[in-house]
This record gives structure tokens, C-alpha cells and sequence, in this order.
């Protein structure tokens, strides 16, 4: 079937509807600092403005995230940073792994059928934390303050506490009923008498600020080796948890090579696996390069199709494919060619249509991601997580770190869905010491070598598109950078076979082409939450912070 030619675009007030008050977006200074919470935002600039790097300031954010977005920052979790520093391209992975005892089938009752929640809530959900040890490496190799410094911001905003918004309280709010179930979490996150905190309110956590003090003074073996890893394993014991001390002293960081692909003469760096971002957002990427966008028109009917189609099939590679690259063979060279991006367009063209036999794990959306460029160019774009909104829902007594529960982004059983409705692969079966599949896509774009973009997301599997269309909005639509990353998205994914829409992406016309060509398209709630920054003509920074996380800022001087 040739591909329609009927253009469609957004009207004009669909998207300046969109756009959030002017602390979205700024447009001045060398340095910036973009992410999903104002006070991370202003502890990352403030170090920058003490004559921090990138590298510093991305360690203070990480850490103050810890403290002022608990949901989602995270001294109990893992991630990745993505660093680019004069003509060095750098990928840290800090994911999680799961502990020496797991085994694939340990979330299945006798009838080999899955416990519903056992991966996603306790302690036997909990992977091994990579955040401390991820920060740490990353501030040594490649920062110039110390540890104490960086570490200050989030320290007194823990101590001496900070007052809570109602952007802050909406999110504490969601998990009111599961505080309310935990001593632990009711003692930090709730008033005395159980009731929720409101606007206003001030948020003091003390056990975690002593925790922070620790790690300030003696680094990871802290964590890892202390008090912060022997108190985990403790309460893990009691509560039906597999770690032990052993898990926390073999923890390991790595570094790689970032992957790496080019796009109308862009060069994009992103996260090679253990996460499929990278390689899936490289993929997409490649198969669109072959079409003029921008003359097809903004989220046309045809323009639409051609994104729907080019993600049907990198889902299909990213779930057939990719795993933690110690346990799978990954076959990059294939998944990133130029000539498989042809062959995919050939069957775009004639209308063939692949359909995944497997789906994408069940990471979930509660993420967080922060973007960071200073005075002399360097960047950092990092996207860590928790999983699951404040994780596994535990928090060892003494160390107020919230834990993660990683678990729940492995095949708990491969080929039967889960409480998702999604079928995993074994490439992504559970095994001691092996990091889950990941969806986390940092990002940095390069123009002649040099940082255009810097941006990412959370949203599970959806991480992938959101970047994707923030960057394709710039470089083929030629978006500001605040309208590119609040103008409505779509995703598709492969299983199910819908089309995922959020509200206005389309006009009625577009959608009308679309569904009698046999696409399926559901208008669903707003996804995801882009920070970006991008360096324009004469080194001109703007960034812009997703109106989706209204308690996001830009600071920059």
C-alpha cells in the first residue's frame, strides 16, 4: 500500500496550550541544570557556580533527588549516566542486579505460575542497589570536588528539611494507603496521627540525612560494606528477602562505550544494554531517516504511519534480542546497520507487517532523568530509578533509604503474561548477578562534535519514544525546545497492538486516515516527563522541563 500523502497538522493553539509558565524553559547563562524537581535543579547549579563540572553537579542532583523526589531519585536504586567531556563519549551503568540467590522461577508458586506482586512489593523484590557506588565512580574518574561537597546540598535538605509543594504532595499522596502500612514509611512520610502531609508541610528525613553524612565521610564502603548494607540484609531476612551482605560487597560498576548512531548529519549517543534504549531509539532513528518528515507534515497520517511502523519493528529487535550484555549476545552491529534500516523500509513500503512474538518488560514509569551542560561543554545526562513509584515500598529501620524493586523488570515466566498482560523473553530470564533489560534511554546529540541536545525521560518502555520525538521535533520540525518536549506524543510498542495516543497528538482527520487503514489508536492519560537542554548557534543554552512534571525547573547562570 503507498503511503498516503494527506498532511495533517496540529493546529498551532493545541500545542502553545501545552506549554508551562515561564520556569519551564531559560534561555541564558553557560551552565544548566534541567530536572523533574526545582530544588535538585538548584543544588546541581549551585555547585556548578562553586566551580563544579558537569560530572559534580550531576552527583549533587542525583543525591538531592534522593531526598526532594523520593518517588523516583534514589540512593536504594540503580541507572545510567551518559557523559560526553571535551572529545571523550562516556556510559556508566549502575543498574541493579539481582542477588546470588535468585534463580528464574523464584516469583512462581508450585504450580510453576506467578505469585501475583512478589516481584513488585518486600523485600524479595529488591535488587542490589548500584546508585551509591554508580555516583561515586563517576565523581572520582571524572569530577573535581569532593565527595562532601557535592553531597551538602542533599544533606541539609534532608537534615533541616524542605517544604512540600502540592506538585510534591500529589506524588506522596498516590501511596498514602501503602505508607500507612509500614512503620517505617508512615514514620517519614506521614504525620503522627497517619494522616497524609499537605502543602506546606516540611519534610525532614533525618535517618536518611545521617545515612548521606556517612557515605559524605567514608564513601560506598558505607553502603555497601556497613551499617547502611548490614541493616538492609537484616530486615530482608525477616521479611522473606534473599539478600545478604555478600550480594552488596560484589557489587560492580561498568563502563562502556555508549552506543552510537548519526541522523540527517546528528550524531546520537545513548545507553548500550543492559538497556535497549540506545539500540531501540538507533533503530527507530535509522528506518526514518529514509523520509522527509518534515515536508510530509507534523503527525500526519502519513508522517504518523511511518513512526508507527518503524517502532513496530525496533520493538520487535529491542524484545527478540537484547539483554544484560554478560548473559546475552547482543547483536548491535545488526539492530544499528544502515542496510538493515533499508530492508525494514523496503517491508514499511510494501506494507509488511511484523508482529513481535514477545513484548517489553514490565519497567515501570516512575523514573526520574536530569540534564546537566556546563560552561566549558561538558555534559551529563542521566537516568536513574526505582522501578516501581518509591520501589519495593521498604526502607531498612535507621537508614531512611526507600529500596527499589528491580526485580520486576526480569521474565518472571517466559511466554505467560503477567499481571501486565505482557509476554517476556529468556534473554531477560533471572540469574545471580545479571542486571534486568532496561527501557532508559539518556541521551546526548552531537552537531560537528559538539553537544546539540542533551535530554531523556522516564516512562518504562515508553522512555524510548518520548526521547525520540523530543529530539526528531527539533531537528526535522524545528520546535523550540520547550514546545518539543510538551507537544502531545504517541507510542507504539508492537503488544498490544494499539496505538497509544495522548490527548490532541492528532487531528480528527489524521485519526480518521489512520483507523481506516487498520491501526487501533487509544487516547490515554499523559506520559513520560523530557528534560532537555539545547545548545544553539553561539553556544546558547535553552532548556526546557516537561510541563508533565510541574514541579520541574531550569536553572541555569
Amino acid at each position: 500500500m503507498a503511503i498516503l500523502q494527506f498532511r495533517t497538522l496540529l493546529p498551532l493553539a493545541a500545542i502553545v496550550a501545552l506549554l508551562h509558565p515561564a520556569v519551564a524553559a531559560a534561555a541564558s547563562g553557560r551552565s544548566m541544570v534541567v530536572t523533574a524537581q526545582h530544588l535538585a535543579s538548584n543544588a546541581g547549579i549551585a555547585i556548578l557556580k562553586a566551580g563544579g563540572n558537569a560530572v559534580d553537579a550531576a552527583i549533587a542532583v542525583g543525591y538531592a533527588e534522593a531526598v526532594v523526589n523520593p518517588c523516583c531519585g534514589n540512593v536504594g536504586g540503580g541507572g545510567f549516566m551518559l557523559l560526553h567531556l571535551g572529545r571523550r563519549n562516556i556510559f556508566i551503568n549502575f543498574r541493579e542486579t539481582a542477588p546470588g540467590a535468585a534463580s528464574a522461577n523464584m516469583y512462581l508458586d508450585a504450580a510453576g505460575n506467578p505469585v501475583p506482586n512478589a516481584s513488585l512489593f518486600g523485600y524479595k523484590a529488591v535488587g542490589v542497589p548500584g546508585t551509591v557506588m554508580g555516583l561515586d565512580l563517576a565523581l572520582k574518574v571524572y569530577g573535581r570536588l569532593s565527595r562532601a561537597r557535592v553531597m551538602a546540598p542533599a544533606i541539609h535538605l534532608a537534615r533541616d528539611g524542605f517544604i512540600l509543594t502540592k506538585d510534591d504532595t500529589d506524588i506522596l499522596d498516590a501511596q498514602t494507603a501503602q505508607f500507612q502500612k509500614n512503620p517505617e514509611l508512615a514514620r517519614i512520610f506521614l504525620h503522627p496521627d497517619g494522616s497524609a502531609l499537605k502543602p506546606g508541610d516540611r519534610l525532614v528525613q533525618s535517618d536518611l540525612a545521617n545515612t548521606l553524612e556517612h557515605i559524605a565521610a567514608a564513601g560506598p564502603d558505607y553502603f555497601y560494606r556497613g551499617a547502611v548494607a548490614q541493616e538492609i540484609v537484616k530486615s530482608a531476612a525477616t521479611d522473606g528477602g534473599i539478600l545478604n551482605e555478600e550480594d552488596f560487597a560484589n557489587y560492580r560498576v561498568t563502563q562502556d562505550a555508549p552506543i552510537h548512531c548519526t541522523y540527517r548529519g546528528y550524531t546520537f549517543l545513548s545507553a548500550p544494554p543492559p538497556s535497549s534504549g540506545g539500540a531501540t531509539l538507533c533503530e527507530i532513528l535509522n528506518i526514518l531517516e529514509g523520509y522527509d518528515l518534515k515536508s510530509l507534515g507534523f503527525h500526519s497520517a502519513a508522517a504518523t504511519r511511518l513512526m508507527i511502523e518503524a517502532m513496530r519493528y525496533a520493538y520487535a529487535d529491542r524484545n527478540d534480542s537484547l539483554g544484560d550484555p554478560a548473559f546475552v549476545a547482543n547483536p548491535i552491529h545488526k539492530l544499528l546497520s544502515k542496510d538493515y534500516a533499508a530492508a525494514v523500509r523496503m517491508k514499511i513500503d510494501a506494507n509488511v507487517k511484523t508482529q513481535p512474538d514477545l513484548s517489553v518488560a514490565t519497567e515501570r514509569p516512575e523514573t526520574t532523568h536530569y540534564s546537566i551542560i556546563d560552561r566549558h561543554g561538558n555534559a551529563a545526562s542521566v537516568t536513574y530509578t526505582l522501578n516501581g513509584s518509591f520501589g519495593a515500598l521498604e526502607v531498612a529501620p535507621g537508614t531512611g533509604v526507600l529500596l527499589n524493586d528491580e526485580m520486576d523488570d526480569f521474565t518472571v515466566k517466559p511466554g505467560v503474561a503477567n499481571q501486565f498482560g505482557l509476554v517476556q523473553g529468556t534473554n531477560n530470564a533471572i540469574a545471580p548477578g545479571k542486571r534486568p533489560l532496561s527501557s532508559m534511554a539518556p541521551t546526548i546529540v552531537l552537531k560537528d562534535g559538539r553537544p546539540f541536545l542533551v535530554l531523556g525521560s522516564p516512562g518504562g518502555s515508553r522512555i524510548i519514544t518520548a526521547t525520540l520525538e523530543a529530539a526528531i521535533n527539533v531537528i526535522d520540525y524545528g520546535m523550540s525546545p520547550l514546545a518539543a518536549v510538551n507537544t502531545p506524543r504517541i507510542h507504539y510498542q508492537g503488544q498490544p497492538d494499539q496505538v497509544f495516543l495522548e490527548a490532541d497528538a492528532l487531528t480528527a482527520d489524521a485519526e480518521q486516515v489512520l483507523r481506516m487503514e487498520g491501526y487501533t489508536l487509544v487516547t490515554q492519560a499523559p506520559w513520560c516527563a523530557v528534560e532537555l537542554i539545547h545548545i544553539g548557534d553561539g553556544g546558547k543554552r535553552t532548556g526546557a522541563n516537561d510541563r508533565r512534571r510541574p514541579a520541574g525547573s531550569v536553572a541555569s547562570y
